[in-house]
């Protein structure tokens, strides 16, 4: 892949009704406005805090979306796009594809006392130094009397 990073590539049916502020999203991307070098895609550029996207949590920012009630949005220009988001109806299907990026390093395993995946130093050293700060300052404190 000429030195870039790889990432997986899933595929997810996402169903959204519109609501007051529409599907909750905005796009960005087309043949005539690449967000992407060499891909005439389309994607998600944001989402809109308690809009029908946000509320469903399905859909990401970055998604790539493939069709919209079952039309393709390969090659489409930006604004037959955002029009075929308008007139798509209350209720529209969409096809996405989420880009999954590797992680750098060891994949961790969670054990069963290990509370959400938080290592156990992240919590103690914090701790323990505020301690050892406290307890410094009651002794100096003391010695001054």
């Amino acid at each position: 892949m000429n030195g870039g990073v790889e990432c997986l590539l899933s595929e997810e049916a996402i169903d959204l009704t519109r609501g007051p502020s529409g599907l909750g999203f905005n796009i960005v991307g087309g043949r005539d406005q690449q967000h992407i070098s060499n891909d005439t895609g389309i994607f998600v550029s944001r989402i809109k805090e308690n809009g029908a996207a946000a509320l469903d949590g399905r859909l990401q920012e970055g998604d790539k979306i493939l069709t919209v009630n079952g039309e393709e949005l390969t090659d489409m220009l930006h604004q037959d796009a955002v029009d075929l988001f308008r007139t798509a109806g209350d209720h529209v299907s969409l096809k996405v594809q989420h880009r999954l990026m590797p992680q750098n390093g060891p994949s961790s395993h969670r054990g069963d006392g290990d509370p959400g995946g938080v290592p156990l130093a992240v919590i103690l050293v914090p701790g323990l130094a505020i301690t050892v700060a406290v307890v410094w300052a009651f002794l100096r404190y003391r010695q001054r009397l």
